[in-house]
């Protein structure tokens, strides 16, 4: 092969200052659109974005060039940058500085995919997955 070829998925998870509910409906479509972004300006794949109102899920399949940290420390810089100094919230705003990042086979793709659309559920039931939400 002349180029790498990879499948390299990642689950990222990552909570807000206190896991206070700082990701109101009115700002989470930007912080979503916002974390896309950047991870198509460093070749990730989105398959996943979803959360709740104190955190949030990504699953992404990387390039080569890109380390899990350095993608996790991008997505959230940009995104609390932009609510931050673009949006006006109306209050505090921050994300804890670590993160959850898990490893996940082709095969788990789908059912991680899955689960991170439905968080809303999976909270509201009480049907979370301890493979999926780190403390």
């Amino acid at each position: 092969m002349r180029e790498p070829y990879t499948q390299l998925y990642v689950h990222l998870v990552w909570a807000t200052w206190d896991r206070l509910p700082l990701i109101t409906e009115e700002i989470q479509p930007q912080i979503y659109a916002c974390i896309k972004a950047e991870c198509e300006s460093l070749h990730a794949e989105v398959i996943a974005l979803g959360g709740i109102a104190n955190h949030v899920h990504l699953l992404a399949r990387i390039p080569t060039t890109i380390s899990i940290g350095i993608l996790a420390r991008q997505v959230k810089g940009a995104s609390s940058h932009l609510i931050t100094h673009h949006v006006g919230t109306q209050g505090f705003f921050k994300w804890q500085g670590g993160y959850g990042a898990f490893t996940v086979s082709k095969a788990d793709v789908p059912r991680i995919r899955d689960y991170i659309y439905n968080q809303e559920t999976h909270h509201r039931d009480r049907t979370l997955d301890a493979e999926c939400e780190p403390d």
